[in-house]
């Protein structure tokens, strides 16, 4: 028996249509993780249709319009278990909560199967949820490798289904943490909206208002800034709420309002000659340094439990890299 996932087409998108829906997919929380060569092979059986009629790989999509996925029930994972520490929160028969550690990617890809979250997941539940398909058991969401935080995972099929409904409806609550350069001006709550999609310059990394980006929303407030007497302030701890969860989108839209993240090695990221740089004092800049990445911490995940119904919300606490940056700057809350 195979599942069903759905994507409404947006935009005027110029790309075929196998390029655009592998892209759809990557961006839509929830969706079922399928390479390219995958996805070919259920077109190729007729198993991808836009009202009733089979869609092609070289075809052009129809802003509007609905694309049915049928995706075939899950073959055995070849991912060995692997016995990786994990901070768990929570964890029921249906699902867990795990507070990621930086450095850890979430799930196995064609160039790294070992060494993920997954494989941990593997070695500590012996039968995750299936849904997700070959190289995503249990993942209904994802954070950056060198992102921390809360992450919830599904156990069972019906736990999966219900919290990729969740994510669907961004009927959840996601607060980060972030260490950013400089002190933003917004007055109490900065509400941040954009499409977000793929650099033209630069596939790796995403941008704003690019060409056939999705809505992506952040809502931005500053808790602290932090300076030396009788200079401009050098760092900001800043909240971020997402209502959406677009790849990147709280490292690209800080960078784009000016105030990159500290520590993140793709998006504005200065050199050692730089002003921005330079503001910092010197155990700040060490502090920074030994970062493993991006200043950015998944802080709190909040949902209604796809099983009991039971309202749900965690509080991750940070990692120490962080932490000790944190400290330095003045945090005193308990994290």
């Amino acid at each position: 028996m195979s599942r069903k996932w759905i994507i409404t087409v947006p935009g005027d998108l110029a790309e075929r249509a196998d390029k655009a829906l592998i892209r759809l997919l990557e961006d839509e929380e929830g969706a079922p993780s399928l390479s390219r060569s995958q996805l070919q092979k259920l077109m190729d059986s007729a198993q991808v249709t836009s009202g009733g009629v089979p869609v092609r790989g070289k075809d052009r999509l129809t802003p509007g319009s609905e694309i049915v996925i049928a995706i075939p029930e899950p073959t055995p994972l070849d991912v060995v278990a692997e016995n990786i520490p994990l901070d768990i929160l929570f964890e029921d028969e249906h699902l867990l909560v795990v507070n990621k550690q930086p450095g850890l990617t979430v799930h196995p890809s064609e160039t790294q199967s070992s060494g993920t979250l997954v494989n941990a997941l593997l070695y500590r539940i012996k039968d995750l949820s299936g849904i997700g398909g070959v190289l995503r058991p249990g993942i209904v969401h994802r954070i950056d490798k060198d992102t921390s935080g809360a992450l919830v995972v599904s156990k069972t099929d019906a736990a999966h289904a219900g919290l990729a409904a969740l994510f669907a409806r961004h009927d959840i609550e996601r607060r980060y943490w972030a260490f950013c350069f400089g002190s933003p001006r917004w007055e109490d709550e900065l509400r941040f909206e954009s499409t977000l999609g793929r650099s033209p310059q630069d596939r790796k990394k995403m941008a704003v208002n690019v060409e056939n980006g999705r809505k992506a929303v952040s809502i931005f407030r500053k808790l602290g800034e932090y300076s030396v007497a009788g200079k401009s302030p050098y760092a900001s701890w800043i909240e971020a709420r997402l209502m959406t969860g677009r790849t990147h989108q709280v490292r690209v839209h800080l960078t784009h309002l000016h105030h990159s993240l500290l520590g993140d090695p793709v998006y504005g990221t200065p050199t050692d000659s730089q002003a921005k740089w330079k503001l910092l004092p010197l155990e700040i800049q060490r502090a920074v340094k030994a970062l493993p990445g991006q200043a950015l911490h998944a802080r709190i995940l909040g949902f209604r439990h796809p099983v009991t119904g039971v309202e749900l919300r965690f509080e991750a606490p940070l990692p120490p890299a962080m932490k000790a940056l944190g400290e330095l700057l003045g945090i005193s809350q308990n994290s």
